[in-house]
C-alpha cells in the first residue's frame, strides 16, 4: 500500500515543478506577454480578445513544434535560421509601431485598426521567446527524476493551459491601463512605453 501512495506524491511533485517552471519561464515579459498587454491597453479588453486568442493559439502551436522536434530540425538548417529570426523581428517591429501609433480609446472607431486574431498568431509563431522558454521547461521536465510518470500528453495539456492562464493575466493587467488611455498626452506616453518595451524583449531574445 505504501509503494503506491508515494508513487503518487512523486507525480504531484513533478506536476508542481512543471507548472512552478512554466509560470517563471513562460509566464515572464516577453514579445508575446507584453504585446497582450499592449494591445489591451490600447484597444480595451473585448477589443483585445481575438488578438489574444491568436497568440494563444500560436504560443499552443509553438508548443506543439517543439515537442515533435520540428523546431531542432529547422534550427539546424544554417540558411534557414537566420531568415527565420530577421522574419520574426520585422514582424514584431510592425506591431509595434501599430501599438505605438493607435490614438486614444475615445477617438477609435474603426474595426479594421484593430489587431485581428491573425496578427497574434503570427506574432506569437515569430516570436523567438517562445521557442526558448517553452524548450526549456520541457527539456527540465523531461530529464527531471520521476518526470515520465507525468507523461507526454499530460506535460502538453498542462503547459497548453498555462499558456491560456498566462496570456489572460497580462491581457487583465494591460486592460487596467484603458481607463487612463482616453486622455491623449497619457495614450501616447503609455503606448510608447509598451511598444519599446515589446521592442527590448524582442532585442533580449533574439540577442540575449
Amino acid at each position: 500500500m505504501a509503494e503506491p501512495l508515494l508513487s503518487q506524491q512523486d507525480f504531484w511533485h513533478q506536476l508542481l515543478a512543471l507548472l512552478l517552471a512554466a509560470a517563471v519561464v513562460m509566464g515572464s515579459p516577453g514579445p508575446a506577454t507584453i504585446s497582450v498587454t499592449a494591445v489591451g491597453a490600447a484597444f480595451g479588453m473585448r477589443h483585445s480578445l481575438r488578438y489574444t486568442c491568436g497568440i494563444v493559439l500560436g504560443t499552443i502551436a509553438v508548443l506543439l513544434v517543439v515537442a515533435t522536434g520540428v523546431m531542432a530540425v529547422l534550427t539546424s538548417m544554417p540558411r534557414l535560421a537566420p531568415l527565420l529570426a530577421f522574419a520574426s523581428a520585422a514582424y514584431i517591429l510592425y506591431l509595434a509601431f501599430k501599438i505605438a501609433a493607435a490614438p486614444p480609446l475615445a477617438a477609435r472607431v474603426a474595426e479594421a485598426s484593430r489587431p485581428t486574431w491573425l496578427a497574434g498568431f503570427l506574432l506569437a509563431v515569430a516570436n523567438p521567446k517562445a521557442y526558448v522558454a517553452i524548450a526549456a521547461v520541457f527539456a527540465g521536465a523531461s530529464s527531471s527524476q520521476g518526470a515520465r510518470d507525468i507523461g507526454l500528453w499530460l506535460k502538453l495539456t498542462v503547459l497548453a493551459l498555462m499558456i491560456v492562464a498566462i496570456h489572460a493575466l497580462w491581457l487583465v493587467a494591460g486592460a487596467a491601463f484603458a481607463r487612463f488611455l482616453r486622455q491623449p498626452a497619457a495614450s501616447r506616453i503609455i503606448n510608447l512605453v509598451f511598444a519599446a518595451t515589446l521592442v527590448l524583449t524582442t532585442a533580449l531574445a533574439v540577442f540575449g
